[in-house]
């Protein structure tokens, strides 16, 4: 009888096991085909010169390795990258936690809000881009007309290699801020109203709830935040593109805009794939060094 039962548990667990590794195998081909293989032909092409249209490719070696190394630009687009990493994680972060406390504790009379706040993220990186590079336009622009109807003449923000950076960081806050608020209304949602209620119980104020117990109980949600913010910053485009084009001069480019200038502007694909493989390496040992600090930290405490 026994024998039974465990010959029917085997066969019941290899059933199990065949049907999900049926439902895995869409997903395990999506991933090799739109993952794997573009990552593995990119540096496959790095070590070539190629323009992207020929069906011949020279092997060149390490020559595309060695002239990144050496590229005092794509050295400069990654610290661009970095800066805009640093500011968009000082931002975004305490802001999008501030509005997420704020919208969980108003509970439906914030629904409004809610709605409000959220639609810059309906909106597409190029639509965003396109909207602010003519908000913030020289001639014309939303700034420089309020500064025009106090006497104080126009406001060139973009066209300021000392501004440029900062203003197309200001508009990456603004787009992404109600995801990270979103994000962590999602995780105080999973915090049980009866914690909120016990410690109100106990006398806490809503300040005293959110510093003291909600906010701790976010750490695991505030470092996948992290995250994503950090891996999002290191590979910024399309709104960059959009609204400065990597300018003035090289004041806003980034690897992604120099990586897409490279490959598709003077079509050099090998040394584009080059910088692309350089950018694969760079966010996959930054995300991994900032994942082995927070897990440190987390074992510590």
């Amino acid at each position: 009888m026994m024998g039974k039962r465990a010959s029917l548990a085997a066969r019941r667990q290899r059933a199990v096991s065949i049907c999900a590794l049926v439902f895995l195998i869409p997903v395990i081909t999506l991933m090799l085909v739109y993952i794997v293989y573009p990552i593995i032909a990119t540096f496959m092409n790095s070590f070539t010169q190629w323009n992207g249209i020929s069906s011949t490719k020279q092997f060149v070696g390490l020559y595309n390795w060695n002239k990144l190394i050496h590229d005092a630009k794509f050295w400069a687009a990654f610290k661009n990258n970095l800066i805009v990493m640093v500011l968009s994680l000082l931002i975004q972060m305490p802001i999008g936690i501030f509005l997420a406390s704020i919208l969980d504790a108003g509970g439906r009379k914030f629904n409004g809000f809610k709605v409000i706040w959220f639609l810059p993220l309906l909106m597409s990186s190029v639509a965003v881009g396109y909207l602010f590079h003519y908000a913030l336009a020289t001639n014309g622009g939303l700034f420089s007309s309020i500064s025009q109807l106090f006497g104080w003449g126009n406001v060139d923000l973009l066209g300021n290699q000392h501004t440029a950076l900062y203003a197309v960081i200001g508009v990456i806050c603004w787009q992404f801020i109600p995801f990270y608020m979103v994000y962590y209304m999602a995780g105080y949602s999973s915090i049980s109203e009866s914690i909120y209620e016990a410690a109100v119980v106990d006398g806490a104020t809503r300040t005293q709830y959110i510093s003291k117990i909600a906010l701790p109980m976010l750490v695991p949600t505030i470092r996948s935040a992290v995250i994503l913010s950090i891996t999002g910053s290191l590979k910024y485009f399309d709104l960059v593109y959009v609204m400065t084009g990597g300018g003035p001069g090289e004041s806003t480019e980034l690897m992604a805009t120099y990586m897409y200038k490279e490959s598709f502007g003077k079509y050099n694909m090998g040394y584009g794939s080059a910088i692309a493989g350089g950018m694969f390496l760079l966010i996959t040992l930054i995300a991994g060094l900032a994942m082995y600090l927070m897990n440190r930290k987390k074992e510590v405490a």
